[in-house]
């Protein structure tokens, strides 16, 4: 059977890549049954003979108008699809979308008509901001980190930006990679435009959303990029609740610690310190 990836090494890679990252949240138990989806910007490697591909399913409206992705093409992981499927067969989980000149809704165009996730609406509001704002960014991830989804569920770390203060302190490399910290959003509905519109708000101050009592969303240039943003914060993650199963709260590194760290990596200064 052929496929849009024949022929075309780049497109071929970035698929790779991201059947590489779903195994590897599959490994993590990050992606139970059907849970998660990634989104990419694929448009660099579509040809003329792509763009000329019909539409193999009807046009879906996405339920925003986003202009910076008119005629912009996106692999997008299908909805009710299982990560660990999409490690094994990724055309067969997953399809590529064409975003149509009314620039709120998308047609399906390859491999088979495997509708996007139901999370679209925040991915492609997502990308839109990208596109917008001149990113190098190109890749969306949502999952469900377990420690991460844990913490959120205590309400201390809901108020302003403990749960960034917490992690940063845990381990030098959170900080040194994850320096604007993680923004938290209040319970929506799945798939809600509300839930697109407070993730958006987010990531322009953070590097991951956690979404209360859900999962998490990071942007990447590549999901690789995406996916190593979420690990080192659940990493930190692990590790303050590993101390606290000793028995005691984790003294972390102090303010004066995180500053200094901030100071030799010329990091930038926001919240918490």
């Amino acid at each position: 059977m052929s496929s849009i990836l024949d022929g075309r090494p780049g497109l071929a890679a970035v698929i790779d890549q991201v059947a590489e990252v779903t195994g590897y949240l599959w490994q993590k138990g990050w992606a139970e049954r059907n849970g998660g989806n990634i989104t990419v910007n694929i448009t660099e490697f579509v040809d003329d003979e792509i763009k000329a591909m019909p539409a193999i399913a009807p046009a879906k409206q996405i339920g925003k108008v986003l202009p910076y992705l008119k005629g912009k093409y996106f692999y997008a992981k299908g909805t009710g699809k299982r990560m660990r499927d999409l490690a094994r067969w990724p055309m067969q989980n997953g399809a590529v979308i064409r975003i149509c000149d009314d620039c709120a809704s998308y047609e399906i165009i390859a491999d088979e008509p495997v509708m996007p996730t139901s999370e679209l609406p925040s991915h492609l509001a997502l990308q839109n901001y990208l596109l917008e704002t001149g990113s190098t960014y190109k890749a969306t991830l949502h999952t469900h980190p377990i420690e991460l989804v844990a913490m959120s569920h205590i309400r201390r770390f809901l108020k302003g930006d403990e749960m960034t203060r917490v992690l940063w302190s845990m381990i030098p490399e959170t900080l040194a990679f994850a320096p604007l910290g993680i923004g938290i959003v209040p319970y929506y509905i799945p798939g809600s435009i509300e839930l697109a519109d407070a993730t958006l708000e987010q990531i322009k101050t953070h590097d991951v959303v956690l979404w209360e009592k859900h999962g998490t969303v990071a942007v990447g240039t590549d999901i690789m990029d995406a996916f190593d943003q979420t690990d080192v914060l659940c990493k930190a993650a692990n590790i303050y609740m590993c101390a606290r199963n000793m028995g005691s709260e984790p003294d972390g590194m102090t303010e004066a610690d995180i500053k200094e760290i901030q100071d030799v990596f010329k990091l930038p200064k926001v919240r918490p310190c």
